[in-house]
């Protein structure tokens, strides 16, 4: 997905005109079309449709978002971007998950305010559209990748050669998996009662003690004995 700007910023932080023209030009897709998908299904809006609903051309549109299924699961690509150019910033000594940890949570609660209901709008977009749903497992593949090819650099390491950088990027992407589908579900350590739970309840803030949780797990699970 095109990235206007690695940096999960409130929007017009720093930002020249022209980049703020573009960032909301990007929103004012991903909200359209989560609107047009929700209403009336992934697969009944064509992108024409969308396009006109967005008062945009189709050449905009690319310029933005490679497809229609980039576009509805905006919120996930944005927080990948995210992710991957705060972990490239990484400096420091220290244990490589524990820096995969920090700048995960760091960065979903650096999110711009509304992030996280958009995210859940696409979750719920992509659990009732199959290829939405794979789409989503594809982009998370990706972007471990691109957190190993960071480890790559950072250690000087070839991943072919050392399994471990490998591990990790699938270790980070897998605690946040487990995190977010509790998230989702209002499941998890002190979850809130049945009656109050709701998708996305907590935000950001609960949606990376989750995520901290599944981390906090991994220990205990790579220990665990089968009867």
């Amino acid at each position: 997905m095109p990235v206007d700007s690695g940096h999960p910023e409130p929007e017009g932080s720093g930002l020249s005109l022209r980049e703020r023209k573009k960032q909301r030009t990007r929103r004012v897709l991903a909200d359209t079309a989560l609107r047009l998908f929700g209403e009336r299904g992934f697969d009944r809006v064509t992108l024409e449709e969308l396009t006109a609903h967005a008062e945009v051309g189709r050449t905009t549109f690319f310029r933005y978002y490679a497809s229609k299924e980039d576009v509805a699961m905006a919120a996930e690509g944005e927080l990948w971007d995210a992710y991957v150019a705060r972990f490239a910033r990484h400096t420091g000594p220290g244990p490589a998950l524990t820096a995969l940890r920090a700048c995960l949570t760091q960065t979903i609660l650096a999110m711009p305010a509304g992030w996280d209901r958009r995210f859940v709008a696409s979750r719920r977009l992509a659990a009732g559209t199959p290829v939405l749903h794979h789409h989503s497992l594809v982009s998370s593949m990706r972007t471990a990748q691109r957190l190993i090819e960071v480890l790559e650099r950072r250690l000087d390491t070839d991943s072919r050669e050392d399994v471990r950088l490998r591990l990790l990027g699938e270790l980070a992407l897998g605690a946040w998996r487990c995190g977010a589908r509790n998230w989702v579900a209002g499941r998890g350590e002190h979850e809130t009662p049945v009656a109050a739970r709701r998708p996305g309840h907590g935000g950001p803030a609960l949606l990376a003690r989750r995520v901290e949780e599944s981390f906090d797990a991994i220990p205990a699970a790579l220990a665990l004995d089968l009867p």
